[in-house]
C-alpha cells in the first residue's frame, strides 16, 4: 500500500512541478513536459514491480506508436488559438484530431506487424 501511495505522490509531484515551471517559462516548461517522464516512470514502476522485460519493452514500443498521432494536436491548438478560437474549443478540436489520427495510425501500424487497439 505504501508503494502505491509513493507512486501517486512522485507522479503528482512531477505534474505539479512541470506546471509551476511552465508558469514561469513557456520554453522550459514545454521542454520538461516534452520529455517522456510518464513513460519513464511507468517503465520504472513496472521494473520495480518485477514485470517482465518483454512487457516493459512492449510498453516502450506501443508508446512510440501512440505518440505519433498526438503530435498534430500540438500544432493545431496554437494555430486555432492564434485564430481567436477559445482555449476550450481549440483543445477539443485538437483532441478530436488526435483521436482521428490514432485510428489512422492503428491501421498503418498493422502493416508493420504492430497491433494496437483495433
Amino acid at each position: 500500500m505504501m508503494f502505491i501511495i509513493s507512486k501517486y505522490l512522485i507522479t503528482a509531484f512531477i505534474v505539479v512541478f512541470v506546471s509551476e515551471v511552465a508558469k514561469r517559462s513557456d520554453k522550459i516548461g514545454a521542454l520538461i513536459s516534452s520529455l517522456p517522464l510518464v513513460t519513464i516512470l511507468v517503465m520504472i514502476w513496472l521494473y520495480i514491480e518485477n514485470q517482465s522485460i518483454e512487457k516493459i519493452a512492449n510498453h516502450a514500443l506501443y508508446t512510440f506508436w501512440y505518440v505519433i498521432p498526438s503530435l498534430p494536436m500540438f500544432l493545431v491548438i496554437p494555430y486555432l488559438i492564434s485564430e481567436n478560437y477559445s482555449f476550450l474549443a481549440s483543445l477539443f478540436i485538437g483532441i478530436i484530431i488526435s483521436l482521428i489520427c490514432f485510428v489512422i495510425v492503428t491501421y498503418i501500424a498493422k502493416y508493420f506487424g504492430v497491433y494496437l487497439i483495433f
